[in-house]
């Protein structure tokens, strides 16, 4: 299954970007390409959320269940959509109280793979896109007067 991973030393807490990352329901207010969302359930330990994604005039929605481990990890597992598979994995490690290690994977199998392949030379991009909104997000929430984000090798 062809994947992408992006680790990140930010300086917010980890418990300020699990939050972030755990707020599905407000994804439509600052991610790319998200329309709008669902959540269907949620409690301390999971929630089963719909996402509508669109790009011009194309448009797709899918469901996922995602599985919370306060604040260490976020699970997202795929449950039905126009794709094969798409998990995603966010891990967050906390360096001190307001710094934190995000490591983010996401894995994706595409039902065409004459289309997983077309849009495989894409997915990167945008998926480092999804990334900065993310941080961008964090200082709109948290504040920016900490160090900058850096990416960790």
């Amino acid at each position: 299954m062809p994947g992408i991973r992006e680790t990140r030393r930010l300086p917010y807490s980890a418990e300020q970007m699990f939050d972030l990352v755990a707020d599905v329901g407000r994804y439509g207010e600052f991610l790319p390409w998200v329309i709008a969302t669902r959540v269907r359930s949620n409690s301390e330990t999971e929630m089963v959320a719909d996402m509508v994604v669109g790009f011009k005039s194309l448009r797709e929605s899918f469901t996922s269940r995602v599985k919370k481990d306060r604040p260490r990890e976020i699970d997202v597992h795929y449950v039905d959509g126009p794709l094969s598979d798409l998990d995603n994995v966010w891990t967050f490690r906390a360096i001190d109280d307001h710094t934190c290690e995000i490591d983010f994977l996401v894995e994706f199998t595409f039902k065409n793979r004459l289309f997983e392949k077309i849009a495989g030379q894409y997915f990167d991009k945008a998926f480092r896109k999804m990334v900065e909104a993310f941080e961008k997000r964090a200082a709109e929430l948290y504040g920016s007067s900490n160090s900058s984000a850096q990416s960790v090798a």
